[in-house]
């Protein structure tokens, strides 16, 4: 079973849990190297404890009901829908401290999901009401921001520059029993759990278990070289298959998350797989690293780059590239509108090709980020059929945004600003602009059943 690290709190389980920890999973650290002892990990420990935080949540969440359809019309349009109902929560997870400065704190998007109020709870005690700054639920990551001073920031390392079997110390806060560090060792490079997210995974045997989600993969510099996302657990508990997000991918997505409050996201537009020992062969290659282009999408930036169906990508910036799926996540972290360079061998000739990333389509984004009356909704660009704008993909029941008439399906076409001329909306892009520094209210033209209205959004 692969799963998110989130918290288990329950003494059955928590026994079961550190039964299966017992065992010799870990990386055994030898006592020696060369003859000479090795040092105690104590004081880099000692450094970078502060900047790892335990993160505690209270929410609300979606829960079945055994109310059913027909009953609804009794509790009105604000009732449960559909036999579900919102049921509160409490969850633990970690983050770390990346700007002491500025209070931001890096954790993963499933520890704060559908969170009410985040907690934040420092090494030495003191505890801080956290702020959510923005997510990416596709990647895993969100970034959180505290009030406080006197805080330790840790120092970022180049994830690209690691190696199999590398040294790994994790810090975290497994089942709520406070901060725990592990070791091990980096196990494999560009892992990834399906085929169809952005993945690209540290592999390490350090142990993570639950509560360590979001918290600190570090090198024995104290440098912080992934975040702690997820396990493999067949028995509930840890048994050596754990994953972290290379910090330089986090970096990426932070900057953006920090800047536009969500991640815009980049395209290349190419369709392809693993270059595999017979495409090896075929192309007289010595090497099996890197991302065979099968097809390039029309019009896309691939294609304005002149990448042609059949180049082999071996480098993304002039750092190797082992797999498809470890440029496709690296490329998507990397923001729309960035410009790349891409090492490629075609006809057995290598090239050097510069591309400018196109934004992805069709992303969904918690649209709170764009205006606090949104809140609850989920939007993205829509065009079809002649009509464009931003459709409402996801609407939470009692949201702020379903509370003052927005509905799952509107197509918003249109909106109004106090004392402002009327704008049409073409794509979610230009939304965001619109209401990028404006926090009042707002008359929005929506399409809703073929039918044009206006909802009053405050």
């Amino acid at each position: 079973m692969i799963k998110k690290s989130a918290p288990l709190l329950s003494a059955a389980l928590l026994c079961s849990s550190l039964a299966v920890m017992s065992g010799p999973v870990a990386a055994a650290w030898p006592s020696t190297v060369d003859g000479q002892a090795l040092p105690s990990l104590a004081p880099m420990v000692e450094q970078i404890s502060p900047a790892v935080v335990s993160v505690s949540v209270e929410g609300t969440q979606t829960a079945h009901s055994s109310l059913p359809e027909q009953f609804r019309f009794f509790f009105g349009p604000q009732g449960p829908r559909g036999g579900e109902q919102q049921r509160p929560f409490r969850s633990l997870g970690s983050g770390v401290i990346i700007d002491a400065s500025k209070g931001h704190i890096i954790t993963n998007h499933h520890v704060i999901e559908n969170a009410d109020k985040i907690l934040i709870n420092l090494s030495d005690g003191r505890e801080f009401e956290a702020k959510l700054i923005g997510s990416d639920p596709a990647t895993d990551v969100a970034v959180i921001e505290i009030d406080a001073d006197k805080l330790t920031e840790v120092k970022l390392a180049d994830s690209d520059k690691l190696n199999v079997g590398d040294f790994t110390v994790a810090i975290g806060n497994p089942f709520g029993l406070g901060q725990t560090v592990t070791s091990g060792i980096v196990s494999a490079l560009s892992r990834g759990l399906d085929n169809e997210g952005y993945q690209n995974f540290i592999q390490t045997d350090a142990a993570i278990n639950s509560g360590n989600s979001g918290g600190a993969l570090v090198n024995l510099k104290g440098e912080l070289i992934g975040i702690n996302t997820a396990i493999i657990a067949p028995g509930g508990g840890n048994v050596g298959i754990g994953f972290a997000i290379p910090v330089n991918m986090v970096q990426n997505l932070t900057d953006q998350i920090l800047e536009y409050g969500e991640v815009r996201r980049g395209v290349l537009g190419i369709i392809g797989g693993e270059l595999t020992n017979e495409t090896a062969k075929l192309f007289g290659l010595d090497t099996k690293h890197g991302a065979y282009i099968s097809q390039v999408v029309p019009e896309s930036a691939a294609d304005d780059a002149g990448l042609l169906a059949g180049d082999i990508i071996t480098s993304l910036n002039g750092k190797k590239i082992r797999t498809f799926q470890e440029l496709r996540a690296k490329i998507a972290t990397m923001g729309a509108g960035a410009t790349v360079k891409l090492d490629l061998i075609r006809d057995g000739d290598s090239k050097t090709v510069k591309v400018t990333l196109n934004e992805a389509p069709g992303e969904n984004i918690q649209a709170a980020v764009i205006h606090p009356a949104l809140e609850g909704a989920k939007l993205s660009t829509f065009n079809d059929d002649g009509l464009r704008g931003v459709k409402v993909t996801e609407l939470a029941d009692r949201s702020r945004a379903a509370q003052q008439g927005l509905q799952e399906n509107d197509v918003l076409i249109s909106i109004s600003l106090m004392n402002r001329a009327r704008v049409d909306i073409k794509d979610l892009g230009q939304l965001r602009e619109l209401l990028s520094d404006y926090d009042g209210a707002f008359a929005a033209t929506v399409i809703r059943d073929g039918n044009p209205l206006m909802v009053i959004m405050r």
